[in-house]
């Protein structure tokens, strides 16, 4: 435990150094929120009934941005060769940073969000039911982004490669996400919804440390 709070504490001191993609991530997921209202159009009830997909649409684009980042500084300045040779498990690394990303990114993210829905003018029975799945939703997101970032490391437009390679990983989350904020919209359940992505984050919690640090090894040898 004392070795996952000192990772985490680092990456958090680093990230509040460099500020900049926490403010990044934010700035792109109102920009892209806000851009969905010019190409749908100002109807109040259409932009109703698209606001928990663009949301959700708009904070896996975000949540991206800095996944490749993750582990390239370390890896770039041998950080993360020492850590890989230290008798520290370095599936306990990757938890710790993917906690410090998600704190940095998704967090601020889940506190964006409500404003983003009153803007498109969502029913305010979805905000809890919202906040919550992105609560659930968000992690998971980091998790599976720290697998590609681990992927890409040393290689060349990581970005693009990164973003092609966790994508397609993000659906479920996307589904359930956006079904479960539409199920609370429409005075559905949204239990099950809910269940789901919390089995999904669970999944990715046993698993993607796991992956990821079995990338990181290959990528130091």
């Amino acid at each position: 435990m004392k070795i996952l709070l000192a990772i985490l504490t680092r990456d958090l001191r680093l990230a509040l150094r460099q500020g900049a993609d926490s403010i990044m991530v934010v700035a792109f997921f109102i920009v892209t929120t806000t851009l969905f209202p010019f190409g749908v159009g100002p109807e109040a009830n259409i932009l109703a009934r698209i606001a928990s997909g663009v949301i959700w649409v708009s904070a896996l684009l975000a949540a991206m941005l800095s996944l490749e980042r993750v582990f390239q500084t370390d890896f770039e300045d041998g950080t993360l060769e020492l850590l890989a040779l230290s008798p520290v498990p370095l599936e306990l690394v990757v938890l710790g940073k993917v906690l410090a990303h998600w704190l940095t990114t998704g967090l601020p993210l889940i506190i964006a969000a409500p404003l983003m829905a009153v803007m498109l003018n969502m029913n305010s029975a979805g905000f809890g039911t919202l906040m919550l799945a992105m609560l659930v939703g968000t992690p998971a997101l980091s998790l599976i982004g720290a697998i590609g970032a681990a992927l890409i490391l040393g290689a060349r437009r990581g970005g693009v490669l990164v973003s092609l390679l966790v994508l397609p990983l993000y659906i479920p989350v996307l589904i359930f996400g956006a079904g479960a904020v539409e199920a609370a919209l429409l005075g559905l359940p949204a239990g099950e919804h809910l269940q789901i992505m919390g089995a999904i984050l669970l999944l990715t919690l046993a698993l993607a440390p796991l992956a990821a640090a079995k990338a990181l090894r290959l990528a130091v040898e």
